[in-house]
């Protein structure tokens, strides 16, 4: 990737913003140029909150170029609270737990480095959300 396209996606990586249509009020990541409900332009940024459900997954063994050091690793098709489903790698969960309609929310982690230089690029991956017990000294 060139450090120049790197910066263009960066919010889209980074903060998860896409779109919204102003027309029909579909929300759409990653952001187009036309809205996919009504075919008309979708220019306003929308910011997505990162949480969302699995919808789907499936764990990879044999990687592409570039992600051999997270083999084996699962990658989700996750449900996002506001509707698009988006692609991404579940991080900080182990695979067994990994379960249709878990909770997940959006971090920031390592993709992978390119490049003689080492380009560390960064961008989303979803971990899981535990509900975290109440301590009985809250409690009272």
């Amino acid at each position: 990737m060139s450090l120049p396209r790197h910066w263009r996606l960066q919010n889209q990586r980074y903060q998860m913003v896409g779109e919204v249509c102003l027309k029909c009020g579909a929300k759409l990541f990653p952001p187009r140029d036309v809205c996919p409900e009504c075919s008309k332009p979708a220019y306003e940024p929308f910011t997505f909150s990162g949480k969302g459900t699995v919808y789907s997954f499936s764990t990879v063994y044999q990687a592409p170029a570039g992600y051999e050091e997270f083999v084996p690793y699962t990658v989700a098709l996750v449900k996002l609270d506001e509707g698009p489903m988006v692609s991404a790698q579940l991080t900080d969960v182990d695979r067994e737990e990994v379960a249709i309609g878990m909770p997940v929310e959006m971090v920031t982690r390592k993709m992978r480095e390119e490049g003689e230089d080492g380009l560390i690029v960064y961008g989303y991956k979803f971990r899981a959300v535990h509900d975290h017990p109440v301590n009985s000294a809250e409690a009272a």
